[in-house]
């Protein structure tokens, strides 16, 4: 098959740009021949370059809603679907998953689109949401079939009328595996317990919550390691600044070495107002970590609460503190816990899994 993937950012690299990336080696090394549409270039497409995947730049495919711009990029990705004759054309994230099937649907190609977390989902701003659901309820009809990342996904989109059932199908983030992450971790005299949190400084992620929680945790010691950038970076620091947090809490930056970090922490946490299916919290089980995080999207469909790690209320400091505490001062239901998340991943979520799922899909979709 030839896929034609299509995605808005390339000068990052995000939950959907490492799906596709990953997608397009597994492809070309099964014999397909993948090619990617990018808005913009950066490390997304340094990775796809270094893999050896052929992609090139779509003008005009910006993030925001633009009348103007939207109507040119559809126009330059039809160019696109007659140069490299797809016979599927894969979409991803909001804005490419709009133009894309409009192009592809003009061009009478089939076309899919994957939803990495719906844009209108609970507790996203209404004024953001609502225009994003309209035109999905547009776009619905036009798409062969529609991939979801987790039940959450799936549920939302029938509760909003956004998707016929029929058009949908759900299947789960994947990750490859990797040596470092997989590593047992043995414990050492006079370690401090390391937390770690990877997630973009943004309005989704709930720093302030999970700061103050910490605050109220005197002991057992622990440091955290704070991973990724965003608009809300420097707001972060101040905040922990102002409760005092300064020499416990590390801003690590945009990193390339998740592996090697999580390989070096003993307690993950994702604290959001909303989330579709966080890849981060697979790399995270990969990794052997026990998982606290907000229970919010289909975080549940990933950790089990008491066995793999807690589920915690929304902007719930105490219930937060709480679980992090339990896990601070009991570090031998820590390891128990990673490890069943590690098995967890290995039996529900590895890249294998998805990728033939996945692929299962582009053949009906196709009919080859």
């Amino acid at each position: 098959m030839k896929i034609l993937f299509i995605i808005t950012r390339g000068d990052l690299v995000g939950g959907a740009q490492i799906h596709v990336r990953d997608m397009s080696i597994a492809l070309r090394a099964a014999g397909h021949h993948p090619w990617v549409l990018v808005g913009s270039a950066g490390d997304f497409t340094r990775q796809l370059a270094e893999a050896d995947i052929g992609w090139e730049l779509v003008p005009n495919l910006k993030r925001q809603i633009h009348p103007i711009h939207d109507i040119i990029a559809i126009g330059n990705i039809r160019k696109a679907i007659r140069r490299h004759n797809p016979d599927l054309v894969s979409t991803h994230t909001a804005k490419a998953g709009m133009v894309g099937r409009i192009a592809a649907v003009l061009e009478k190609r089939p076309v899919l689109f994957t939803a990495h977390g719906w844009q209108f989902a609970d507790g996203i701003p209404l004024s953001q949401a609502l225009p994003v659901l309209w035109i999905e309820r547009f776009l619905s009809p036009l798409t062969r079939r529609i991939i979801t990342v987790s039940e959450y996904d799936y549920t939302l989109a029938l509760r909003k009328k956004a998707a016929p059932e029929k058009r949908m199908a759900v299947i789960h983030n994947g990750l490859p595996d990797v040596r470092t992450a997989s590593r047992p971790k043995e414990e050492t005299s006079g370690h401090t317990p390391r937390l770690v949190m990877i997630a973009r400084f943004q309005p989704q992620k709930d720093h302030l919550t999970l700061l103050r929680a910490l605050k109220q945790i005197f002991e057992p010691d622990w440091e955290l390691d704070l991973v990724s950038d965003g608009p809300d970076l420097e707001i972060i620091k101040g905040e922990v600044k102002s409760v005092g947090l300064e020499k416990k809490v590390h801003f690590l930056g945009q990193r390339s070495d998740i592996e090697e970090i999580l390989g070096g922490s003993d307690i993950f946490v994702l604290a959001s107002h909303w989330e579709g299916f966080p890849r981060s919290i697979i790399e995270a089980m990969r990794a052997s970590l026990p998982v606290v995080c907000t229970d919010v999207g289909g975080c549940r469909e990933s950790v089990v609460h008491g066995k793999t790690g807690f589920l915690v209320k929304e902007k719930d400091e105490q219930d937060l503190a709480q679980a992090i505490r339990t896990l601070l001062q009991d570090p031998e239901t820590a390891r128990t816990m990673g490890q069943a998340g590690r098995k967890r991943y290995e039996e529900y979520f590895t890249f294998k899994i998805m990728f033939y799922k996945t692929l299962e899909v582009y053949k009906e979709v196709t009919g080859l």
